[in-house]
């Protein structure tokens, strides 16, 4: 996936998501450890899909931040918009799928244009 080392963004929308009066729910706060550990270890603890759809199931709104195609991103925005949520997807992808496209709900090109529509 090759993201997990590069979570910067992650900052930037959770500041401006507290700013507009909203609880951030960040699962790579607990989910880094799996990574820097996944040299040492087999990623065959799958827990942390079932806390991910758990958080989707218990937040108002799902920000799916998309610089590249990712697979999890993809499903948990499918999963997110199944369950009724709204979703918002800040996609840099050129000519993003229309499954992308389907299940955002608003469809975003930069992290700061997020201000403006929560």
């Amino acid at each position: 996936q090759n993201m997990e080392k590069r979570q910067s963004y992650r900052e930037t929308i959770k500041r401006i998501c507290l700013e507009k009066g909203y609880v951030v729910i960040d699962p790579w706060e607990r989910e880094k450890i799996i990574y820097r550990d996944a040299e040492k270890t087999s990623m065959v603890n799958f827990n942390f899909i079932s806390r991910d759809l758990e958080d989707i199931k218990n937040c108002d709104i799902l920000v799916a931040y998309m610089p590249k195609l990712s697979a999890g991103t993809c499903m948990e925005l499918f999963y997110a918009k199944q369950m009724g949520k709204r979703t918002i997807c800040i996609c840099r992808i050129k000519n993003p799928s229309p499954w992308i496209i389907a299940h955002s709900e608003i469809l975003l090109t930069k992290i700061e244009e997020l201000r403006s529509v929560l």
